[in-house]
């Protein structure tokens, strides 16, 4: 070939390649240009704020004097206090109380709203939702009227017919722990039942029909496909729940009111968080609430996940 003619070609090839690189690098810039302004907010509204309170968990402030480096003392502040670990014990308490059964009653509702023959299905579905999309304001009217003290209220006025004792709700411990609880499940109840009604109606109807040919009844149908294929959504939603229950602040405040902050029956870590900052100005302190926190949600997120994966996984081994 003719020296000439050859150097053309490779000429064109190396233009080409020039050409496609800069192409590529073109998708490449303007794909980050796209998603830029995703990370540029989250780096402004999530990630320095976390950053920003790591570095005050170590620090003495009050929101307008120097900051003095205060090292482990604030851990030390908040480990040793007893409202602290009463928080603690309210948060899990409350959180059991009204999240636990959410989720059994979300799966059963879920199966109910997916019934074949159910009239009015769109109508039931919107219902158990709403309360989700209540406003806190207006939860907090509604359930200061059914869990008042006085023996007109309505849910002392059905204790009362059962031949009960009425209940303190808003003064006493376990009256004001039960009726957060029930506000929490009445609220989050329909959220995680639309979750698992959309895990369901993702199950092919041809597994229940080869099970129902093989002659397993309603129940085996339910325990052995219904529960196995719902595992992923179980997951999310105990995960989920697990940190939105150790993260409860307003629904005790909004019970409460003012006196939310003045009394240990009801206060949970956020509520301690809360207070620390914004009512005794001690921001070190409530950094390091945080943190603390951080590392509760971590720990009970990961246990709660395993023992659900664990259970499939005995469960396929044992098969």
């Amino acid at each position: 070939m003719d020296p000439a003619k050859a150097n053309t070609v490779t000429n064109k090839v190396k233009i080409r390649k020039k050409r496609y690189r800069s192409e590529a690098k073109k998708d490449m810039i303007s794909g980050y240009l796209y998603i830029a302004p995703f990370f540029i907010i989250f780096a402004i509204i999530g990630l320095y704020p976390v950053l920003f309170s790591i570095y005050l968990a170590f620090q003495k402030w009050n929101g307008l004097s120097p900051m003095t480096f205060a090292g482990l003392a604030n851990f030390k502040v908040v480990l040793t206090d007893p409202l602290f670990w009463k928080s603690v014990y309210n948060t899990i308490v409350m959180g059991i109380m009204g999240t636990a059964p959410q989720l059994v009653f979300g799966i059963i509702l879920a199966c109910l709203l997916n019934l074949a023959f159910l009239k009015f299905k769109n109508f039931f579905r919107v219902t158990i939702f709403m309360p989700y999309i209540t406003s806190m304001v207006a939860v907090a009217l509604i359930f200061s009227v059914l869990f008042s003290d006085h023996e007109s209220s309505l849910v002392n006025y059905v204790l009362s017919l059962a031949g009960l004792d009425q209940v303190n709700w808003g003064s006493s411990e376990w009256g004001t722990k039960i009726a957060i609880s029930i506000m929490v499940f009445w609220r989050w109840v329909g959220y995680n039942t639309i979750i698992y009604l959309a895990g369901i109606q993702s199950i092919p109807n041809d597994l229940y029909e080869a099970a129902t040919i093989d002659g397993a009844n309603k129940f085996q149908q339910f325990r052995f496909i219904t529960l196995p294929m719902l595992k992923p959504f179980i997951v999310l939603t105990v995960f989920t729940s697990t940190v939105g229950a150790l993260q409860l602040f307003s629904e005790p405040t909004v019970f409460l009111g003012t006196s939310a902050f003045t009394r240990d029956e009801a206060m949970t870590v956020v509520m301690y968080l809360y207070r620390d900052a914004f009512k005794l100005q001690s921001f070190g302190t409530a950094s390091a609430t945080a943190i603390i926190l951080l590392v509760l949600i971590s720990a009970f997120a990961a246990i709660n996940v395993f023992l659900i994966s664990g259970i499939g996984r005995k469960r396929r081994s044992g098969q």
